[in-house]
């Protein structure tokens, strides 16, 4: 997959992704492509910043992105590091720990861990309460 910056004739930039290069050129020629603000058919490639990864006196890696992005980021960060510092974090227990907790057998305490998306519908369906924290860009890697 890739993403492509495009601009409209009307001057609209907006983000889409492609299966590769080729099919962005076919999509593009037979008119599927239109601006999300104006559906004008006529559209090009704007220009792009590389995803270039830094490091900045040790801090998280950064990729070259848009403004929007990276605040994005940052509060995904903060809201992730205040879970971080609230809750314990139990590991590849979480499943277990979360049933005991619901069911009484555990003291009731803020607990973080790794559940498979198995586990996750199973502990829904049970009516255990969790929600799941986002993953940082860089945990994908």
């Amino acid at each position: 997959m890739i993403k492509f910056s495009l601009a409209c004739e009307g001057g609209h930039q907006f983000e889409s992704w492609f299966p590769d290069g080729a099919s962005y050129d076919e999509q593009v020629r037979r008119g599927f492509v239109t601006c999300p603000e104006c559906h004008s058919p006529r559209i090009a490639k704007a220009p792009m910043a590389p995803a270039v990864v830094t490091r900045r006196g040790g801090e998280r890696p950064l990729a070259v992105t848009d403004e929007k992005a990276m605040k994005l980021r940052d509060a995904l960060v903060a809201l992730r590091r205040e879970i971080e510092t609230r809750t314990e974090n139990v590991g590849e227990a979480f499943p277990q720990v979360a049933r005991a907790i619901h069911a009484g057998d555990e003291p009731e305490r803020a607990i973080r861990g790794q559940a498979s998306l198995v586990e996750v519908k199973a502990l829904l369906e049970e009516g255990v309460a969790i929600a799941p924290i986002p993953a940082l860009p860089e945990e994908a890697n």
